[in-house]
């Protein structure tokens, strides 16, 4: 009897054992969801809950204010205009009014202003490429008064026009390549690896445009030489109208994304690498200036290739009637120096 006592103790004791145990290593609850950075921050910015209530990259990107606008608005005091080319080019002639400020300060400088008084604020640059990639930066930040100087000051005066007039050109190797062959998109994938530590779209945001802000423009920017050099390690992004992808053709190996449709999550926002540089081109080197700082802001190794088409295939789209640099572009107007 004592015996059969002892035994029942101790298969109670052997059974409570292993359910302690079984409670240690129980491997059974759920585990928390990775936070896919990129996506989240994409989703973010397409949605009425971004910074601007809208998807600016698929809604009004770019925006973008002539020369002659920028001249009536501060006739009456209506822009706040941001200069952010060197301090020795802003000394030697810049706009009445406007206000200097280096590149990676420009976001903090204007949260520091009050823009009530304002209708516009214009960033403005040497060619329009780098206040593009500024403005949307500061756009997608939620500024919506927001735009680049089309064409820089090479537009204001003749003074400035340098870096414009020796860009374009239709003389060159390059012209004589492009095609009218079409290449696919690629496959869906997945999106870049982003390691903010953040996991809310605005607190991933604000990381990544301050990088950027650090970084600067020229990270984000190419070449048509070091692109025509080495095609194939690059995934090429012709970002304009379907029908000029054939005509008047296109760089080869170049996939056509038509503007405000298909950089999307649920279009073909997916359909880039990234395991190769993604270079973005469009007739100017402006518009893909705006678009490649929202790629650059989700992770992409995305790059404006500069001057656009205007730096490749002039006459052609001369012809055709599409956006080119010229002296009617060249407003003449006064300038100031410090």
């Amino acid at each position: 009897m004592l015996k059969n006592k002892f035994w029942l103790f101790g298969m109670l004791f052997s059974l409570l054992f292993m359910v302690a145990c079984d409670k240690d290593d129980d491997t059974d609850e759920p585990q928390p969801t990775p936070v896919i950075e990129s996506e989240v921050l994409a989703t973010y910015l397409e949605s009425a809950n971004s910074p601007l209530g809208k998807d600016f990259v698929n809604s009004d990107m770019p925006t973008i204010m002539s020369a002659t606008d920028v001249k009536t608005l501060n006739e009456t005091g209506q822009v706040y205009i941001i200069d952010i080319r060197s301090e020795a080019d802003f000394t030697a002639g810049h706009i009445e009014n406007a206000v200097r400020v280096d590149f990676a300060n420009i976001l903090s400088h204007i949260k520091s202003v009050n823009l009530s008084g304002y209708t516009k604020v214009a960033v403005v640059c040497y060619t329009g490429q780098t206040a593009g990639y500024a403005a949307s930066l500061l756009r997608l930040m939620g500024y919506d008064k927001v735009f680049s100087m089309k064409w820089g000051m090479c537009s204001w005066h003749a003074d400035f026009a340098g870096k414009w007039n020796t860009a374009i050109s239709n003389g060159n190797a390059y012209a004589t390549q492009f095609t009218a062959t079409p290449t696919d998109k690629a496959a869906k994938g997945n999106m870049p690896t982003l390691s903010t530590g953040k996991t809310t779209g605005q607190e991933i945001l604000e990381a990544r445009a301050a990088a950027l802000l650090t970084d600067g423009f020229g990270p984000a920017s190419i070449t048509n030489t070091a692109v025509f050099d080495n095609l194939s390690a690059n995934y090429i992004v012709n970002y304009w109208p379907a029908n000029h992808y054939a005509d008047p053709g296109h760089i080869p190996g170049a996939i056509q994304y038509t503007p405000k449709e298909t950089m999307k999550l649920a279009a073909d926002l997916k359909t880039l690498p990234t395991n190769k540089p993604v270079i973005v081109y469009c007739y100017t080197g402006q518009t893909s200036a705006f678009l490649v700082a929202y790629l650059r802001l989700l992770g992409y190794d995305a790059k404006s290739l500069l001057f656009g088409t205007n730096g490749m295939i002039y006459d052609h789209m001369a012809a055709g009637g599409l956006t080119i640099f010229s002296d009617t572009q060249i407003m003449g107007y006064d300038y100031v120096t410090n």
